[in-house]
């Protein structure tokens, strides 16, 4: 075992597969030479070559594009958006393109790219550095979406994301890129897309969330001193209704956290799940615990905008008590 950051974890993650699948390119902006903003991909560029680890130029649309390119002609491109407000220039590639292609061409094609994207607020960024797009490409058929909370979740997802046959869009949540170390196995191994994690055990409310939220989650918890159950998505579409459905009928209470704003954020579509399948196990309203229907603001407000564990432990009193 190795105690690792999120962003080791995911650095190790990409050594292994490169090393066992040489069909494995990575492409993006300063990943090469520099190792990328955040580091992630330090020393890939050294280690595998130019021809493997290939700094672009500024152009998202080109960067995915190029990877479906790739990806349809049998390679399995890793392609980084520097940032996740910068995913607006690749939408067209993603939704029209990449996830459509399987469908298209009836199976013909498929097109087994895992694009990273570092997400979310939380470090003082400028603007278009700090959202949470995740229901953008979660709307869409054809991508699965990806966001692990731990480094430990942060490999394992990443090796089966690299591996699916399809698009996958791997969000990595950069608040929590340098917050924590884990013991991380230095062996290979998987965790399949799809299933939830049930992060602590607890019947009398559940918590339902993902990406950095996770860790506020767990803070307000601890300081709550209720016996909740912390559902941990880690894969956004696939969702996993089963998990969420089988807590929320044990628990009869439910809170949703997430980053994004509450309008048309994903909290409402698991609230509708519980509502179809839980209704008459609920003791309470669901309660979502998000970010505002406003742009991110700038530094000074940032930690206002984002649901910090005041906020949640707020909401897990007022459901409690209902």
């Amino acid at each position: 075992m190795a105690n690792l950051t999120l962003v080791q974890a995911i650095n190790l993650a990409l050594i292994q597969e490169m090393e066992r699948d040489d069909r494995i390119i990575l492409l993006g902006e300063d990943i090469g030479r520099n190792g990328g903003v955040f580091r992630v991909t330090e020393g890939l560029y050294k280690r595998f070559g130019a021809e493997r680890v290939v700094d672009t130029p500024l152009a998202e649309s080109g960067i995915v594009g190029t990877s479906i390119g790739l990806a349809m002609a049998g390679l399995r491109p890793v392609p980084e958006i520097q940032f996740e407000g910068f995913l607006a220039p690749a939408f067209d590639q993603i939704c029209t393109h990449a996830a459509r292609m399987r469908s298209r061409t009836r199976g013909a094609l498929t097109v087994p790219l895992t694009l990273r994207v570092p997400v979310g607020g939380g470090i003082h960024a400028p603007e278009l550095h700090s959202d949470s797009p995740e229901a953008f490409f979660a709307h869409q058929p054809g991508i699965k979406v990806v966001m692990p909370a731990s480094p430990y979740d942060a490999k394992g997802l990443l090796i089966s994301a690299i591996r699916d046959p399809d698009p996958v869009i791997f969000f990595e949540p950069k608040r929590l890129y340098r917050a924590f170390r884990e013991e991380v196995p230095e062996d290979e191994y998987t965790i399949p897309l799809g299933k939830a994690r049930v992060v602590t055990e607890g019947d009398e409310l559940t918590i339902i969330s993902w990406g950095a939220p996770v860790v506020q989650c767990m803070n307000a918890i601890e300081s709550s001193g209720k016996s909740i159950e912390l559902i941990d998505l880690r894969t956004i579409d696939p969702l996993d209704t089963q998990t969420i459905v089988n807590s929320a009928r044990k628990t009869g209470r439910v809170v949703i956290v997430h980053e994004a704003p509450k309008n048309c954020g994903l909290g409402a579509e698991i609230a509708s799940r519980i509502m179809e399948h839980c209704f008459l196990y609920l003791e309470a309203p669901i309660q979502r615990v998000t970010g505002f229907d406003t742009t991110m603001p700038y530094y000074k407000m940032e930690l206002e905008y984002l649901p910090e564990a005041e906020r949640i432990g707020k909401a897990i009193e007022e459901v409690a008590a209902y």
